[in-house]
């Protein structure tokens, strides 16, 4: 690579590391907090000159993306999304040579994708307002492309402040996921403005209400069986998806390891089931919201549909996007609109989220750290090794291969096929986002409790170096 493109990704203007080696918990606590209440501000800011905001009604792709269509965080998390998954296919198929393993190839690695997310940055502003998703009133083209860059670059920098100075199992794009769908289940189940813009505890034998809770009651009082019915599965889904993702993130293989200078005394290395997390689910999801998004864009501009699909109200009725997108089957059933491509689709649905899954998951242990290799330097570096082994990283390796990258793949395919049916039955705001706050949740959790754990306890903390 030549000296002037090499020089260019390691200054690109980024946050400063913390001078401290570990961070405590009060800090961390307080910098997440920070970036959080940033971000719901910044959701909240409405973009100055816009006319028509033609994306409000993609709801699905505002919590996939963390966005909110019309604020100056139009753009979400789709940038560094967009990035990570071109810069993931690339080096997983070998055309970009960059060994991760080492810090000059981490630090390429960091410098290719932070280009990678600037110029989704600029090309996705462009295109939300040129394609017509985000219509400029007159004279104001230049200066909504120029927010919108700016909201990107916010979201790019609160990311990396929380990778620097947050909880290292949430991270910027996680935490963001989080916040928007936690925002949209308190909406789902309690939000009383109506379809029409009406408050329906005004009139709430009339005016029909949005949030499920209050759809139960109305039924009731109605009479109408099928809307409770409707709005009952739609909870008890979310409830039966909830715990079932705990359960599954209790699934690991262990390894028992011994400590090099205390004799008789043994720990458990522990390999998740879902090895790889939840980035395989984020960049899958990502992925089919950008499908839509940009062949709603596309439909909008060129005004008829594409290969990429028709779409009406923002939802795709036929092609590619229609095709690895999901409908609701329970609902359909109990409403009596059941179809027998719903069935088609379904299937076409489950295996995309499954193979994708699985590459992405593997991608990603590859180019994280998270590999065979890396695991293996981990636990010697924390004074570990294998009981009745010889202390060789070889060694620790080859032991570890016969776990980690069948549990990647199938850790895959289990969260794929996970997320992918959960989007069939309808979760409240979509089996997706559920599987994906939970995991998020339950990660950063195990984050902060072992972060707190330490600092509760330094002679620990000095234990553990």
């Amino acid at each position: 690579m030549p000296l002037n493109i090499q020089t260019l990704l390691y200054n690109f203007p980024e946050v400063k590391k913390p001078i401290e080696k570990k961070l405590s918990f009060n800090i961390k606590l307080k910098w997440t907090l920070i970036i959080l209440s940033a971000f719901f501000v910044l959701a909240n800011i409405d973009l100055y000159g816009l006319s028509k905001n033609a994306l409000g009604n993609l709801e699905f792709l505002q919590v996939i993306l963390a966005s909110q269509f019309g604020s100056i965080i139009s753009l979400g998390i789709g940038p560094i999304v967009m990035s990570s998954i071109i810069l993931q296919l690339l080096a997983g198929s070998g055309i970009l040579n960059i060994d991760t393993k080492t810090e000059e190839g981490k630090r390429r690695f960091q410098g290719l994708q932070k280009v990678g997310v600037l110029f989704f940055i600029v090309f996705e502003a462009i295109v939300y307002v040129v394609m017509g998703g985000l219509q400029a009133a007159p004279g104001f083209t230049i200066i909504l492309i120029f927010q919108l860059i700016l909201g990107g670059l916010a979201i790019m920098y609160m990311d990396e402040v929380l990778q620097k100075y947050g909880f290292k199992n949430g991270g910027g794009v996680s935490l963001f996921i989080v916040a928007g769908v936690a925002w949209t289940l308190f909406a789902r189940l309690f939000q009383f403005i109506g379809p029409t813009g009406e408050n329906c505890l005004f009139d709430f034998a009339g005016t029909p209400c949005s949030g499920n809770a209050l759809v139960i009651i109305q039924a009731v009082i109605n009479g109408a069986p099928r809307d409770a019915l409707s709005a009952i599965a739609a909870i008890a889904v979310t409830v039966v998806i909830f715990l079932g993702v705990v359960w599954a993130q209790s699934l690991k293989v262990e390894i028992p390891l011994t400590y090099e200078r205390i004799r008789g005394y043994s720990v458990k290395w522990p390999l998740a089931f879902f090895y790889s997390s939840v980035i395989p689910v984020i960049l899958v999801a990502a992925l089919s919201a950008n499908v839509q998004l940009f062949g709603n864009l596309l439909q909008n501009w060129l005004g008829h549909p594409t290969f990429i699909g028709n779409f009406v109200d923002g939802t795709a009725i036929s092609g590619f996007a229609y095709w690895i997108s999901s409908t609701n089957l329970v609902e359909a059933i109990i409403r009596g609109s059941m179809q027998s491509r719903f069935i088609l689709q379904a299937v076409v649905h489950l295996l995309f989220y499954m193979i994708f899954a699985a590459i992405f998951a593997v991608f990603w242990v590859k180019t994280s750290g998270m590999d065979e290799s890396s695991q293996a330097k981990n636990i010697l570096s924390s004074g570990l090794q294998l009981p009745g082994f010889r202390k060789d990283p070889r060694v620790i390796e080859s032991i570890l291969k016969r776990y980690i990258m069948p549990l990647t793949i199938m850790g895959g395919l289990a969260i794929g096929l996970l997320a992918s049916t959960a989007d069939l039955l309808g979760a409240l705001t979509g089996g997706t986002s559920i599987l994906l706050a939970v995991m998020i949740m339950y990660n950063l959790y195990k984050g902060i409790a072992e972060q707190h754990a330490v600092d509760m306890h330094p002679a620990l903390r000095k234990f553990m170096g």
